[in-house]
């Protein structure tokens, strides 16, 4: 059991607050059943007010989108020396940013599916028609269009037809200003989660993801029932290690820390494919983590009960 006080930070205000909330009050609950005495603290005006005055002795971050996983907060809790739970400051900028992300898997002989990131500038100074032609020749089709920065799929597209392109550039922009434009890769996608014990970073079960409508989008993410899974995936031997070793590559090279998950498609013949890691995976009930961590033996509150033990020796 940890010692200590721990503060589990959610909420905050990206888009993804509410799926934040979710992940916060579940971890709450699950360290408690291990005996840690939390505080569940929104991540406000008034967080670093009670870092200082009533400081815990380890924090865990449950922030998702944001200053939660673009190592805002955690340039904080640096700053004031706060141990944490999660990747640093410096490993979350670099999760968090889908092209850069994959530009560093891809020079260490991972495979990504081609991609172009392009900034709202460019459509209106070289104008909308003609970047979107010359997107889909370099790519063809289908394409996928994500905002460059944030998660739970939000903004994310499957473009099958050209004209379909410029309804979802501007359903893109609504999330950021940067649109990355990724080959669609038809195959098995799955999500692998990466945990760190004393031998070093090590893949838990991937999760197969089957979305009801063929995308596995923001409703298919948090709307039970929608989507269905499997942990462990369905998987030959050699497939599924190599899904692991692409996660722990991934947590390796980015220089996460603790808890990391990758998404990766298996495509039909076998290739396996880096799509994104995120950096600070979320905890709801229809995440999964928690279903990963079930396929493996274990569950949220020991895992991240001994993670907090982790980072207490840590030091901040």
């Amino acid at each position: 059991m940890a010692e200590g006080t721990v503060a589990v930070l959610a909420g905050g205000l990206s888009h993804e607050r509410d799926v934040s909330l979710r992940s916060g009050r579940r971890l709450s609950v699950a360290l408690r059943e291990e005996g840690v005495a939390v505080r569940e603290w929104d991540t406000d005006a008034g967080l670093l007010g009670r870092l200082r005055d009533d400081r815990p002795d380890a924090a865990v971050v449950a922030l998702h989108g944001g200053e939660g996983e673009n190592g805002s907060v955690q340039t904080v809790l640096e700053m004031l020396g706060v141990p944490f739970v999660g990747t640093s400051s410096q490993g979350c900028r670099r999760a968090w940013d889908k092209p850069i992300a994959k530009a560093l898997l891809a020079q260490n002989d991972f495979r990504t599916p081609d991609w172009v990131a392009l900034p709202h500038s460019t459509f209106r100074e070289l104008g909308a028609q003609t970047v979107l032609d010359a997107m889909v020749d370099r790519l063809g089709l289908p394409l996928i269009l994500k905002p460059d920065q944030g998660g739970s799929a939000l903004g994310a597209q499957v473009v099958r037809e050209a004209s379909e392109l410029p309804a979802a550039m501007v359903g893109c922009f609504a999330y950021g200003e940067t649109v990355l434009a990724e080959r669609f890769v038809n195959g098995v996608e799955v999500a692998v989660t990466v945990v760190e014990r004393d031998g070093g970073p090590e893949a838990l079960p991937a999760v197969e993801i089957v979305p009801e409508g063929g995308v596995y989008d923001y409703t298919a993410r948090y709307t039970a029932g929608l989507t269905d899974f499997f942990a462990p995936a369905r998987l030959s031997e050699e497939t599924a290690r190599a899904v692991g070793d692409l996660a722990v590559g991934a947590h390796r090279l980015l220089g996460l820390r603790d808890i990391s998950r990758t998404d990766a498609v298996v495509a039909a013949d076998g290739t396996v494919h880096f799509l994104e890691v995120n950096s600070s995976p979320g905890l709801t009930e229809t995440s999964t983590v928690p279903m990963a961590l079930e396929a493996a033996g274990t569950s949220v509150g020991a895992v991240f009960t001994d993670l907090v033990a982790r980072a207490i020796r840590r030091g901040g």
